[in-house]
């Protein structure tokens, strides 16, 4: 397994892997060092493209654990009795 903190560096996707076991945290870590790489400006065009093309993957596949997990505790509050109710994004609003 490649190491997660190491410099990013040309096409080379240097990610956990873009399956879908990669942990949320990991697709994090991943992101967080995507950014860095693309901020920096030594990248050329194809390889800032790869990265930033791995990074929506990321994105994507956080976004879909993310919402497994809401789901999971929308079922958890509904076993206890409860009302299930939607979870309120960020900002205050339903996400749907």
């Amino acid at each position: 397994m490649p190491d997660e903190g190491a410099p990013v560096q040309g096409g080379g996707s240097g990610a956990p892997d873009d399956g879908d076991e990669a942990s949320l945290e990991n697709r994090i870590r991943r992101l967080e060092a995507i950014v860095a790489a693309l901020d920096s400006d030594t990248l050329e065009l194809e390889q800032a493209l790869a990265l930033f093309e791995e990074g929506v993957i990321h994105v994507r596949k956080a976004q879909e654990i993310l919402a497994e997990a809401e789901l999971k505790v929308e079922e958890l509050i509904g076993r206890d009795g409860e009302e299930a109710r939607p979870m309120e994004s960020a900002n205050g609003t339903d996400d749907d």
